[in-house]
């Protein structure tokens, strides 16, 4: 069973890239040679990109391998394959990191239980529903990041494929 998806370092300090690029070559099994150009959205920052394929779950493995840098900006995706929901993940300094289960048609489907909690923290008022629903939605991540995908647009893509 194979999966594909994309990894977008929207930004990174120059000096983590390639460990950046030993990160994701641990999770895939090969080795990882990112093209790396300016990223226009921040100053003295770098932005990669890379179409990859694998097995599934490949892309939470990832994001796990590099959540722990504060300094960077990125987001991996994972495409439907057969049997098996696709899924976002998105990390920023800022807000930290954000996972969401994609179905086949590219929405982003809630687990019930998240959906009861914002309702029960909203209604105790602890939480204001809409603004809980942005969050599972992943809009705060999606706001801080457009500015940066934006500034990607037209950049050089790479093919990554994992050792089977």
């Amino acid at each position: 069973m194979s999966a594909c998806g994309v990894l977008y370092v929207h930004s990174a300090q120059p000096a983590l890239c390639p460990h950046i690029e030993w990160a994701v070559a641990g999770v895939l099994g090969v080795p990882v040679d990112l093209t790396w150009t300016p990223q226009p959205a921040a100053p003295n920052v770098l932005r990669a990109q890379a179409e990859w394929e694998g097995r599934p779950g490949i892309a939470a493995a990832i994001t796990s391998s590099l959540m722990g840098w504060q300094r960077i900006r990125f987001e991996v995706t994972e495409d439907a394959s057969a049997g098996v929901d696709g899924s976002r993940h998105a990390y920023t300094p800022t807000l930290g990191a954000f996972s969401a289960v994609v179905g086949a048609a590219g929405d982003i489907m809630i687990p019930e239980d998240r959906l009861r909690t914002a309702m029960l923290m909203a209604a105790q008022g602890r939480a204001v529903l809409e603004d809980e629903l942005d969050k599972l939605l992943g809009r705060p991540w999606d706001e801080e990041l457009e500015p940066f995908r934006y500034a990607g647009d037209g950049a050089p893509v790479r093919w990554l494929h994992a050792a089977v």
